[in-house]
């Protein structure tokens, strides 16, 4: 049986944690399509990337928390490993050489936290509806203090069933930082549950205020603001 050649290498490798920004046409990137965006960047760029061994070699890139389509964010983190001990400064100044628009390097520095670290992601929702600005404001404040808020989730296939459709409460998962309005849109600050045990995304949230209130999006913006862990810490 042949063996790969790179099977008994030993290569010395050196972790970064990196945070990038995904702003303006590049929020619209779907996640895959980034992954795709930045092996090609470090490719461009000359960063000598580690990729893992055995059969099937791939260069490690790992995003712990992906971001949802459309949303905008300038605290994004991946996680890529080295094959050099690069300042951090310059892994920051080559990739940003490569970087299309819309998508850019703030900072690099070593991992502290694990990815399972991950609990919370703060948002700012700016939504123009289909009613009076002042009408969602109230509307909004009466639907979150309801007592549940029950949305449909799809549940997956079993042995000798089908995919169905439940009910859940998100009621609790929600944590309202602050609520205003300007002229023409709505403001909400929220805190959801991000990670591995439980995610609630901002489209929810806003799908399930849009059935209470009878109401429809006209327009709508969303930044990602933190990503947290249990105790409230940034998540470094």
């Amino acid at each position: 049986m042949l063996m790969p050649k790179n099977q008994n290498l030993i290569i010395e490798r050196w972790d970064y944690r990196l945070t990038f920004a995904k702003e303006g046409r590049a929020r619209y990137i779907s996640h895959l399509d980034l992954m795709r965006t930045m092996q090609r960047a470090i490719k461009r760029a000359g960063i000598p990337i580690w990729y893992t061994q055995g059969f099937n070699p791939h260069a490690y890139l790992m995003f712990p928390l992906a971001l949802s389509l459309g949303t905008d964010s300038r605290i994004e983190i991946l996680d890529i490993a080295l094959t050099e001990d690069l300042p951090f400064d310059e892994v920051v100044e080559k990739l940003n050489s490569s970087m299309p628009e819309g998508l850019y390097f703030v900072s690099a520095a070593r991992p502290v936290m694990k990815h399972t670290d991950i609990a919370f992601a703060e948002y700012i929702i700016e939504a123009d509806f289909d009613i009076p600005v002042e009408e969602a404001y109230e509307k909004f404040k009466q639907f979150i203090h309801q007592d549940v808020i029950e949305v449909e989730k799809r549940t997956k296939p079993k042995k000798g069933r089908k995919a169905g459709v439940k009910l859940i409460d998100i009621k609790p998962h929600i944590d309202l930082i602050n609520i205003s309005a300007d002229k023409e849109k709505l403001i909400v600050e929220l805190r959801l549950p991000a990670g591995g045990e439980f995610n609630l995304n901002t489209s929810v949230v806003i799908d399930a205020f849009c059935s209470f209130a009878a109401a429809d999006i006209v327009t709508q913006y969303t930044k990602r603001t933190k990503i947290l862990t249990a105790s409230g810490e940034n998540f470094l």
